[in-house]
């Protein structure tokens, strides 16, 4: 991360990111530690997240606050948000990163699955913002970051649910960015392309996909969840200070 920027304005910041236990949210998470950052993070995979704390700690970083928690359980989500807080000091930056990009076919979806998976894929994200935003209030403002995903523009097959709460993020994001606007909270979007995650490696990345990818995107390279964690950064200092509402598309030129 040496050759990269630091942000002086996130030192001992207090961060919150969701699903941070493994993939973007890993790397997001130990990003903003090696910022000097105060991060508390959310998950179900516990031993994943427990890794990730000692893999942090042994790099020297302040060690980040590991919650487990269901996003899916509102209640219980903004119970651990009012942890976090409570110890590690008023959050000012939060990224609501949690998602899950299971497949599903037209014919199968029941009410009861669609009402999950937009609860794991969007509406844990206007919940938390709902949690945060008097904290951010008082401390005269923070900075939000939502997670899209290019797949509702590339027409991912069988991710009809996922696209569509993907797609309400962007929405959601520049409706409260005016709501919350006057308070000096900034809400801006990331939208990932197709990132090289450990589970998008053993899933989905094939020979003939990654060619595939490769003569779709402008520059010929695979996008990794560093590239992602830095631009969270960027969105969460004060170098950005006057950028809200936007939504920032990281695929290597694929859209």
């Amino acid at each position: 991360m040496s050759s990269f920027a630091i942000y002086p304005s996130l030192k001992n910041r207090t961060v919150f990111v969701s699903g941070g236990g493994s993939g973007i949210g890993a790397s997001i998470v130990e990003h903003f530690a090696a910022q000097g950052s105060k991060v508390g993070f959310v998950d179900i995979d516990e031993k994943a997240s427990t890794a990730l704390v000692k893999k942090i700690e042994a790099g020297g970083h302040g060690s980040p606050l590991f919650l487990k928690t269901d996003v899916r359980d509102v209640k219980a989500y903004q119970a651990a948000i009012a942890e976090a807080a409570a110890k590690l000091g008023t959050i000012t930056v939060l990224v609501n990163n949690a998602a899950r990009d299971d497949r599903h076919d037209l014919k199968d979806v029941t009410p009861e699955f669609w009402d999950e998976r937009i609860a794991v894929n969007l509406r844990h994200q206007y919940f938390a913002v709902q949690a945060v935003a008097p904290g951010m209030k008082a401390a005269g403002g923070g900075s939000i970051v939502n997670f899209s995903s290019v797949s509702y523009h590339t027409m991912t097959a069988r991710l009809s649910i996922y696209q569509a709460a993907k797609a309400a993020v962007i929405g959601m994001t520049r409706g409260l960015a005016r709501d919350l606007g006057p308070d000096r909270i900034r809400l801006n979007a990331i939208t990932p392309g197709w990132i090289m995650t450990q589970r998008q490696i053993d899933l989905w990345l094939t020979p003939a996909a990654e060619a595939d990818l490769m003569k779709a995107q402008c520059l010929k390279e695979k996008v990794y969840p560093p590239d992602i964690a830095r631009m969270a950064l960027w969105l969460a200092s004060d170098d950005s200070r006057l950028v809200t509402a936007q939504n920032f598309v990281v695929d290597g030129g694929r859209m």
